[in-house]
């Protein structure tokens, strides 16, 4: 059912606060990251929606707008977003939850550090990126013909859910997955979960269409409840292994008829991972601001990082060293395959070493990638990290893919794993390949 109309406004607007607070917690650590040396709000942008608005405000690019999809397909094509990254949520968890429902799911595509949304009849494309420095930005673009396209930044009624908890307290990006009645809404008394690549399969996509096959694993996509039904009563065999969700939706008002498992399982590990390096980034700059304020108080005039300061980095460096290499992930029983052209498109687009091998590779038989190294260690997001964490989080991989170091969080990792790995990143990954020459 699409919902809308007047004398709805009220409505939403309790409901919202509520599922603001039952979803998302509160923003508390914004105060932290509007300081400085983040200062989010103030500093200037550096990510490829603001280049790309740059350049339409400069008259160097443009877009079209379709009568059909508004300015969705030009934008998709001046960020390089494919198509076949489509996937369809119909939970009411976004602020164009007035036309979002099972009948009308909002569309969300990606690519490496750019997401955007579509919603049918919506006055807006939801549009965010990833800034080097500051993590997730947020916009929206305006699907009016009359006049130019403009994005205009939103900040805190986006940072409601996406600078909580749930995002590790910086501005971030994430999947959830909901419990929804055959309205759209999430039944909040039944739970939620944030879905990474550590989540159960059977806790993953509820809120969301999935097509895809998957053999005896379930999941909780494509399926509602009544609103007085229990979780136990969501019946997970009647959303599995969906080939065509033709039976289930019109999908003929979307770029595609998809909702590609595949391009889920990427989506909900890329959002984490880059929450986790906006996070050490963060975390280290903050770790340094305090050691200059200690320092200038004691008079230490020592280049040398102190201990604390370390201890602080080291932190810092591990989350973002368990999230490159996949400690946690969630084993497949079975193989898993999409229904779109995505994994092909994605794997199309890594840098391979001279055996031909990438960091895109996907398995899909027991894990997601064939070589458990992110392929977002090659992001500006992970470049942009200072020297002072970077240069440990490398460290600290090779020590783990040359069998140096023992640690149980990585056992998952065969020998073979590993060294594919340390090859793989020697090829492609300049910067890696340096700072282990340097210490060989």
């Amino acid at each position: 059912m699409k919902v809308g109309g007047a004398g709805w406004g009220s409505a939403v607007a309790v409901w919202a606060a509520a599922a603001w607070t039952g979803l998302c917690g509160v923003a508390g650590a914004q105060a932290n990251f509007e300081d400085e040396p983040i200062g989010y709000s103030k500093r200037e942008l550096a990510d490829r929606v603001t280049r790309l608005r740059a350049d339409l405000d400069a008259n160097r690019a443009r877009l079209a707008h379709d009568p059909k999809w508004g300015y969705l397909p030009a934008l998709l094509q001046a960020l390089d977003m494919p198509v076949e990254s489509q996937t369809l949520v119909f939970s009411k968890t976004s602020f164009q939850l007035r036309r979002i429902s099972p009948a009308n799911p909002r569309a969300v595509y990606f690519g490496d550090d750019v997401y955007v949304g579509y919603v049918q009849g919506g006055d807006v494309l939801e549009v965010s990126s990833v800034d080097p420095h500051l993590g997730g930005v947020f916009f929206t673009l305006g699907q009016d013909a009359d006049g130019p396209p403009r994005f205009e930044r939103r900040t805190h009624e986006c940072l409601q859910c996406h600078a909580s908890s749930l995002t590790d307290n910086v501005p971030g990006h994430l999947v959830r997955s909901v419990f929804s009645d055959r309205q759209g809404y999430p039944i909040l008394r039944a739970g939620t979960f944030v879905t990474t690549d550590a989540s159960p399969f059977e806790e993953r996509w509820g809120g969301w269409y999935v097509s895809g096959t998957h053999g005896a694993q379930r999941h909780m996509g494509n399926l509602t409840l009544d609103a007085d039904q229990d979780r136990g009563d969501l019946d997970r065999d009647l959303g599995a292994n969906v080939a065509d969700l033709a039976s289930r939706i019109d999908t003929t008002p979307y770029l595609s008829g998809h909702s590609d498992l595949v391009a889920l399982m990427v989506l909900e590990h890329q959002t984490q991972m880059h929450n986790a390096i906006t996070k050490a980034n963060y975390q280290t700059r903050l770790a340094l601001r305090d050691e200059a304020i200690i320092k200038e108080a004691l008079g230490n005039a020592s280049p040398e990082p102190t201990e604390s300061t370390k201890r602080r980095v080291a932190h810092a460096a591990e989350g973002v060293v368990k999230r490159l290499l996949f400690a946690g992930e969630a084993k497949l029983t079975e193989p898993v395959r999409g229904t779109s052209r995505f994994a092909e498109q994605f794997a199309s687009r890594g840098r391979r070493d001279d055996q031909g091998r990438s960091l895109r590779d996907l398995d899909l038989n027991t894990r997601l990638f064939r070589y458990p190294c992110s392929f977002l260690i090659g992001s500006d997001a992970f470049a942009a990290l200072p020297e002072l964490v970077r240069h440990p989080i490398y460290d600290r991989i090779d020590a783990i893919l040359s069998e140096r170091d023992p640690a149980p969080a990585f056992a998952h990792l065969s020998s073979e794993d590993r060294r594919a790995i340390r090859g793989i990143l020697i090829a492609t990954h300049a910067d890696f390949a340096k700072r282990v020459a340097s210490r060989d």
